[in-house]
């Protein structure tokens, strides 16, 4: 590994977050020199980089309506075009999907049906792409088999407006939406979540405070308003995770159920950087996914420094023994898009 370089392309707030200083020093006695990239200035100077591992979110966001943050991108797509050696983690079109939860939820659906035989299921969900009449909304939701209470989720999956989120519990409530959006029934789990790390072959779950158990159907209740980051702090207290029933402990994540989720979603994906909410529903204790999440902060991962760095070391592997026409993969040059504007009307889920 001695001579190797990879670049770092984060906010200020992920650096921090992953205490990139710390993993560079951790790289740095084992021969890799970590570099942070600033977006700003030329990238060639910065360069070579065997690797670059980038969280560019805010980046393709902020590019939908500021000018200069789509210049940061194309400058960084076409670094990346004329030095096809230089391997992206994870590649630009990979990543940016998920940022729009409305092809996350496809994804979702997908794992649904290939997954079934490992008793993994996603819940039932309804995309609402544009404000429609209260009684369209209503009449899709009865039509695509949801059930209140339901969650209701921004379109945009990034940023702290992509927290915000609501649970509705009445057909007439379905009036404080706000679409873009998702709708996604809710499914009692014990005030239980498990965050799925992933790190290339490896992933971890680490249990954290989640939303506690509501009676099903319908009921009068009024909308509830929260901010799922602050929810499912490792230290969070919120009332909403506090159940008001004793109930027996459920069972951990099925360990072999995992590893297939984490294999199909790396294929699906095409991401080594990943990670996936995942619940145990109370009454079948079926392992249901309810979210992905682009390159998350691995806390409570006291593992993720060598982890990400034995990743590292086994692309660069692969590179080298690779032949020199096959080292630039075409989908690290393809065009980074956003997420596509919303079209009006409902669509269902596939």
């Amino acid at each position: 590994m001695s001579g190797r370089r990879v670049g770092f392309c984060l906010s200020d707030k992920k650096r921090r977050r992953m205490n990139l200083g710390a993993f560079a020093d951790f790289c740095a006695g084992h021969g890799v020199e970590v570099v942070e990239i600033d977006l700003t200035q030329p990238l060639v100077p910065q360069g070579p980089f065997n690797v670059i591992v980038q969280k560019l979110s805010d980046v393709i966001v902020e590019a939908e309506h500021d000018s200069q943050s789509q210049q940061l991108l194309i400058n960084f797509q076409s670094y990346v075009s004329a030095h096809p050696s230089t391997v992206l983690l994870d590649p630009l079109p990979a990543m940016t999907q998920l940022l729009d939860r409305f092809a996350s939820y496809r994804i979702m659906s997908k794992l649904h049906k290939l997954l079934r035989e490992c008793c993994i299921c996603t819940p039932p969900y309804l995309e609402i792409h544009s404000a429609s009449d209260l009684s369209s909304i209503q009449q899709a939701v009865a039509t695509q088999g949801l059930s209140f209470p339901l969650i209701c989720k921004t379109r945009v999956a990034h940023g702290s407006l992509s927290h915000e989120m609501s649970l509705i519990f009445s057909a007439g409530s379905l009036a404080d939406i706000h679409p873009p959006c998702v709708l996604q029934s809710f499914v009692n789990h014990g005030a239980v979540l498990h965050k799925v790390f992933v790190v290339g072959d490896r992933h971890f779950c680490v249990e954290r405070p989640s939303i506690k158990n509501f009676p099903s159907g319908p009921c009068e209740r009024k909308t509830i308003f929260f901010n799922s980051h602050q929810v499912s702090k490792p230290e969070s207290s919120s009332d909403l995770t506090a159940l008001e029933e004793q109930m027996p402990c459920l069972p951990p994540p099925n360990s072999e159920a995992l590893a297939a989720l984490v294999r199909e979603l790396r294929v699906q994906l095409g991401m080594a950087l990943f990670g996936v909410d995942v619940i145990i529903n109370i009454h079948t204790h079926t392992l249901t996914v309810i979210d992905i999440n682009i390159f998350p902060g691995y806390e409570g991962v006291p593992q993720f420094f060598s982890s990400l760095l034995s990743h590292i070391k086994s692309v660069l592997d692969k590179q080298a023994s690779a032949a020199p026409q096959a080292t630039g993969c075409p989908e690290l040059r393809q065009t980074a898009g956003s997420p596509s504007a919303a079209t009006t009307g409902l669509q269902k889920s596939p």
